[in-house]
């Protein structure tokens, strides 16, 4: 064998590796976009199991946010989605705004106000009211949320898991109520600061805009489609690279001789 052919060899191994390797990748790739549309799919299948379900009302959301407690995240993740009707009073002196959020792409704030709940097993629980813009030109300041103090409210909405964290530098201390801005809120600690005996969870509030409030949020498990539309996209990548090799290190590799060859 001369050295032509040996390095002729090589290069064939070395761009067999290389398509196998860019194969195996997109596959992979394209198998992961089916497991998040399926993980919506089921995310969006019980949550239409659970509309059908009857609202809490703040007796039941107590009692089951404590049982949930008790029993661990697994219990808790089953009250999430669930529709709520509460009747309480805001408690605004606790209000906190949540910097950094953004609603149609506009950076503001996240609303979160303490509801005092009504009824014989009365508790606390945090709200996520809406979002407001904030004020560029004074960073410092809060905007404007109407809030119905001492006046019996009724609120409806449903579920939620804490506001997602982003991210704080270190020198940032979430426990302290220095601040009505912050950039995260952890609720066991801010149940600590407020001596409030909040519910173990939160409430999304829903409803059209009010209370100078915004309320579009994202709809959970949406975007079923862009996921197989990725899917597809990874998959035809992955079926091209095989397509390619296949014309150009075996089909073209057995033409060439013949060609040669012919008179």
């Amino acid at each position: 064998m001369t050295t032509a052919q040996r390095s002729l060899d090589l290069r064939f191994w070395m761009i067999a590796a290389a398509a196998v390797a860019g194969m195996w990748v997109t596959a992979s790739l394209g198998r992961w976009q089916l497991s998040r549309a399926a993980e919506k799919e089921a995310l969006q299948s019980l949550l239409d199991a659970r509309s059908h379900l009857a609202p809490l009302d703040g007796s039941a959301l107590v009692s089951a946010g404590a049982d949930a407690a008790r029993a661990g995240d697994e219990a808790h993740q089953g009250l999430v989605h669930r529709a709520v009707v509460l009747e309480g009073r805001w408690l605004p002196a606790y209000t906190v705004f949540l910097d950094n959020r953004q609603m149609h792409g506009r950076p503001g704030f996240f609303v979160l106000t303490p509801l005092q709940l009504q009824g014989p097993k009365a508790g606390v629980v945090l709200v996520q009211r809406g979002w407001v813009p904030r004020n560029f030109e004074d960073r410092t300041q809060v905007p404007p949320v109407q809030t119905a103090e001492g006046l019996v409210v009724r609120v409806q909405g449903r579920v939620a898991a804490a506001p997602s964290r982003l991210f704080e530098f270190q020198g940032g201390d979430p426990t302290k109520g220095s601040s009505r801005i912050r950039q995260n809120l952890d609720l066991a600690a801010f149940r600590s600061e407020t001596g409030l005996a909040l519910a173990p969870l939160t409430v999304l509030q829903t409803g059209e805009a009010s209370e100078g409030l915004q309320r579009d949020w994202l709809v959970v498990g949406s975007g079923v489609d862009k996921h197989y539309g990725y899917a597809f996209q990874w998959f035809g990548l992955c079926g091209l690279i095989a397509i390619l090799y296949v014309w150009f290190q075996i089909v073209r590799r057995f033409i060439r001789p013949r060609s040669q060859s012919a008179p």
